[in-house]
C-alpha cells in the first residue's frame, strides 16, 4: 500500500485534489471531514474527547488499509506547524505504513487566504462537510484559525513534515484540481490505472 499525506489549511483543496489523484491511480480517498464530521453532534470540535476519538478513527481506517493491502490511500489532514505533539502524532498515524515498508509521501497544498475564502460554499465542500454549510461561519473560522495556527510550513525552518518521506510543496491557487493531481502522479511517480 501507498500512503499519499495530504496537508495544507482549510479549503486549499486537499479532498478535492485528493478526489482527482485517486481517479488516476486507484487509491482510495480518506478525507479529514470523514472522521470530523461524525463526531461534531456530539463533541466540541477540538476537545479532548473529540481530538482523542478523532485520533483513534483516523489510526484504524490506516491501520486496516495497509491490512487489506489496499493499492494506496490518501490521506488529508490540517497541521499546526507550531502546536507541540503534531508532528509525534502524524508519526504515530503513519507508523503502521512504515512498519510494513510501503511507500509514504506528503503533498502540501498552497493558496493564499483569498482564494481559499473564495472557495467556501462552493459545491464540493457543501456537498461532503456538513460543518461547512454555514458559509459566513466557515469564512470566519478560516481566518480566526489562522490567527493562533500555522498551517502552512516553512521549509527553511521546518524541514520536511516526515523525514525520509518524500515532501511536495505545491501552489493550489488555481481552479483546476486534475491539473494538480497530474502533477503530484508525475512527479511523485504514482502508478496509472
Amino acid at each position: 500500500m501507498h500512503l499519499l499525506c495530504i496537508i495544507g489549511p482549510p479549503a486549499v483543496g486537499k479532498m478535492t485534489v485528493g478526489r482527482a489523484v485517486c481517479d488516476l491511480t486507484g487509491f482510495r480517498l480518506f478525507h479529514n471531514h470523514m472522521s470530523i464530521e461524525p463526531l461534531l453532534g456530539v463533541f466540541e470540535f477540538d476537545s479532548r474527547s473529540f481530538r482523542r476519538i478523532n485520533t483513534l478513527i483516523r489510526r484504524e481506517v490506516i491501520v486496516e488499509a495497509v491490512r487489506a493491502d489496499l493499492p494506496g490511500l490518501v490521506f488529508s489532514f490540517a497541521i499546526d506547524f507550531d502546536r507541540a505533539g503534531e508532528r509525534a502524532l502524524l508519526q504515530e498515524l503513519v507508523a503502521p505504513v512504515e512498519t510494513a515498508g510501503a511507500p509514504i509521501d506528503v503533498v502540501e497544498l498552497c493558496a493564499p487566504q483569498a482564494v481559499r475564502l473564495s472557495r467556501e460554499g462552493g459545491d464540493d465542500r457543501m456537498d461532503h462537510k456538513r460543518s461547512k454549510r454555514d458559509v459566513d461561519w466557515a469564512r470566519a473560522h478560516v481566518v480566526e484559525l489562522e490567527t493562533r495556527a500555522r498551517l502552512t510550513s516553512d521549509p527553511a525552518r521546518d524541514g520536511d513534515l516526515l523525514p525520509g518521506h518524500r515532501h511536495l510543496r505545491l501552489d493550489n491557487a488555481h481552479d483546476d484540481p486534475r491539473a494538480t493531481a497530474a502533477r503530484i502522479v508525475t512527479e511523485l511517480d504514482l502508478p496509472r490505472i
